[in-house]
Parts: structure tokens; sequence; C-alpha cells
């Protein structure tokens, strides 16, 4: 799922005071939400419409297809994706295969001279994205009371190739490699911990030379990690993005925590961080993404969820809205707002 704000040309222009403050205040919402939910059976699971993505596959020769219009705005810019089409396929129970593709909209909203820069005219140009290619690989799992290491890391790719007539799929989450897992009964996962290597590739349009879309490729490794603490399930991720000659590199952080308000309503809420790594010389790039600008930095608390629109939940509503926790100004990519609002489709027998 890409989200990106535009970036700006003028420094940013906020006190280390008040980054730690908003930071600090965000983390204890968080937190309290977490002791809300204690009282409650909770679920919280990562992926569109979030930010933040989680170690769960769609299961064994299962499909899970998002159609999501995506949004990211700014005092500065936007960057839109009307809509995203994300394709997962699961590979056994434990690998995800992925293909997304977006149609995106870069906005350059218009802004007035000042004593620091000329005026900007405003314009929205838009066009094909740059296909995004995933692999996740839930390499561990563990159920209460198993021992901590033994037997809890896999694969799962048996299940993908060995299939019995008549035998039905083993649900998402069971565990491993064992020639007789599909007749398991589905368990409880209390801990998993998964990859998600990322490739960027541009499509052979003049989406780059028009400042659509960052030159590629890129390339992003996550881990991912779920776990429960009594009826508490929280997901975490951090990943890198190694960016290349045009685009600087950069670190992702999220944090995802949420409760099931019925067997057809989910209600999460997500923190996460996006900041630059590096800085690269100007000259590069065009458009929003010339190079040469400080550091970005985009942080954001979002709220949303799912809901199943019919009773075997294989259509879902998926929603998000959120912000950034820090100032937000011309100066920054902090967004003023960032929205998701899609359908999931779920395919596959069950």
């Amino acid at each position: 799922m890409h989200f990106s704000a535009g970036r700006s040309t003028a420094s940013r222009n906020r006190s280390t005071k008040s980054q730690l403050f908003r930071l600090r205040t965000s983390i204890q919402i968080l937190l309290l939400l977490a002791g809300v939910c204690a009282a409650f059976r909770a679920h919280a699971q990562g992926g569109p419409p979030f930010r933040t993505d989680d170690p769960e596959t769609p299961g064994n020769r299962h499909w899970e297809i998002n159609v999501g219009f995506i949004a990211d705005r700014n005092p500065a810019a936007g960057a839109y994706q009307a809509p995203d089409f994300d394709f997962n396929y699961g590979l056994g129970d434990r690998i995800q295969l992925k293909y997304e593709l977006p149609i995106a909209i870069e906005e350059t909203r218009p802004q007035a001279a000042s004593f620091t820069q000329a005026a900007i005219p405003g314009q929205v140009i838009g066009g094909l994205g740059e296909s995004l290619l995933g692999v996740k690989w839930r390499f561990y799992e563990h159920h209460p009371g198993d021992p901590r290491f033994d037997d809890r890391f896999g694969t799962g790719l048996l299940t993908a190739f060995r299939r019995p007539a008549g035998e039905q799929t083993r649900p998402p989450g069971a565990s491993g490699d064992s020639p007789g897992a599909e007749n398991a009964p589905e368990q409880i996962v209390n801990l998993s911990v998964s990859t998600y290597p990322q490739l960027f590739l541009n499509n052979p349009t003049n989406a780059v030379r028009r400042g659509l879309v960052a030159d590629g490729p890129g390339f992003y490794l996550p881990l991912e990690m779920n776990g429960r603490i009594g009826p508490i399930r929280l997901d975490g991720e951090v990943g890198y993005n190694f960016g290349n000659h045009q685009v600087p590199q950069s670190w992702g952080r999220g944090l995802i925590v949420g409760r099931e308000l019925s067997d057809l309503t989910e209600i999460y809420l997500e923190l996460y961080d996006q900041q630059d790594a590096n800085r690269l010389p100007p000259g590069r790039g065009v458009g929003q993404f010339a190079t040469g600008v400080p550091k970005q930095r985009e942080s954001t608390l979002g709220v949303g969820g799912r809901q199943a629109l019919n009773r075997a939940k294989t259509l879902n509503l998926l929603l998000m809205v959120g912000r950034s926790f820090q100032a937000v100004s011309v100066d920054n990519t902090q967004p003023s707002w960032i929205a998701y609002v899609g359908i999931q489709v779920l395919l596959g027998s069950n």
C-alpha cells in the first residue's frame, strides 16, 4: 500500500521539545487504549486499510484482493491512489505472494511567493503508478503451551503441494510443515514473526519524467511481529527502505492495537512513523521527488477498521482516517490528513 506525501522545498520549523511532547502524548493514548481493550477479547490485524502490516497470510490457495482509494495530503502537496489494486495469494500456510498497482495522482497545491521562495503554481498529474512485488514469509509462530522453539519454524509449503482429493485446506495461522497438518484443528497463535521483502518497479510509462512517481527500483525490507498478552493482541512492524541514487533511504515503524466490536466489526488504533535516513544532493528527481531538500518525516495517528458485508466475511469494507501528530505546515511533509476507503474480497475454499 502506497502512502507518500509530497516533498516541500523549504526547511521544517518544529522544535525538539514539541516533537517529544506530541510523541509522548500519542504513546500514552495508545497504551490507554490497550488498557481499555484488556477487558475484552482483542484481535488486531495489520495490512489494509492500515500502513502497518502483520505476519498473517491469506491461507493456502486463498486470494485476498483489496481495491482501495488512498489519500495523503498536507498544505503543500497531496498523493492519491484512485484506486489501488492489491492482489495477494497464499502459497502454503505461511507464505504470501503480492502484486500491487495503483492509479497514482500527485497534487502540487499553489503557494504564494515569500521572502525565501518564488510563488509555486498548482498542478495535478495522474497516471499509472509503480508496481510493487512482495513475498511475505511467517517463519516463526508459537502456540500456548508449546516449547518456545521446537517445531515452530517452517515454510508451510507442504500444504501447498500436498492436497489429497476431498481434503479441506487448513485454516490460516495453524502451524507448519508436518504431512498431517492439513487436518489439524485451528490453533491460537500467541506470537508470530514474519519478513516481507518488497520491490518497487517503474512501469514502461513516462511517469518518472513527469514527476508522478520516484525513479526506481526501490527495495523495502520489514520485520513484522504480533503477539498476545492475555486477551490483548498487538501488531508491530519495523522496516528499512534502501532507496537508490534518486530516492533517500528511510525507516518505517508502526504499531497497531484493537478489538472486535462484534463478529463482523473490528476497530483499531495505529501509530506510524516514516523518516528519511539520509539526504541526497540537489539536482536529482522531478517535481515532488526532487532531491536536495532536508530529511523528511511523516508521523501519523490513525483509527479505522473492517466491517464484514456478509456472514462469511468474504466481502469486507475497509476504512481508516488519521493525521500527523506533529506540527503540520507547508514547510514539511507531515500530513493534514490521511485516509483509506476500500473493499476486500477473500476467495478460496474453506
